[in-house]
């Protein structure tokens, strides 16, 4: 079952962490959350998963940046969430797909237990001007039923900052 956008409100501060919060981005069932002013892109042509990828930062200015399509740009949240209770999901808003800007490739799936800054792996069809603090994408919760355990990881938990993938670790 997915919470309404009036559920998410009523668990604000106890099952739901969303940081900052405004009560004008709530759906009716998920919650806006807007682009930070930085976005990482990988230096190499060829990208290995067995090894620590090298990035460059982009800040996005305030007239906005144009994005160049066949090229990852990783972002991340303004907002920081936590929940323990729910499975957090990630999804584009219609009106940003509709423009052919996609802001996960796979990972729009959160676990129970995640903390942190949502990692985007925006990508677009077309070039694109984009800008910060946009309201870029939602955040909405599942229900989870049975016996479970809350997330752990030392790759990409509690993150304060856009997390490039840190894969390589699996391999040591």
């Amino acid at each position: 079952m997915i919470l309404s956008g009036k559920e998410i409100k009523n668990k604000l501060g106890k099952e739901i962490i969303i940081e900052p919060f405004d009560e004008k981005r709530i759906n009716p069932n998920s919650y806006n959350l807007r682009l930070n002013n930085e976005l990482l892109v990988y230096d190499e042509s060829i990208l290995d998963m067995k090894k620590e990828n090298k990035v460059k930062k982009i800040v996005i200015p305030p007239e906005g940046i144009v994005l160049e399509p066949n090229k990852l740009y990783l972002g991340r949240t303004v907002e920081y969430t936590k929940t323990d209770k729910y499975v957090p999901m990630l999804e584009g808003r219609s009106s940003v797909g509709r423009l052919g800007l996609f802001i996960h490739v796979t990972a729009g799936f959160g676990d129970v237990g995640f903390n942190g800054y949502w990692t985007l792996e925006i990508h677009c069809i077309q070039p694109i001007r984009i800008y910060a603090n946009v309201d870029i994408c939602q955040i909405y919760y599942h229900s989870i039923e049975g016996e479970y355990d809350k997330y752990s990881s030392n790759k990409y938990q509690c993150n304060k900052d856009i997390q490039p993938s840190l894969l390589y670790k699996d391999f040591e």
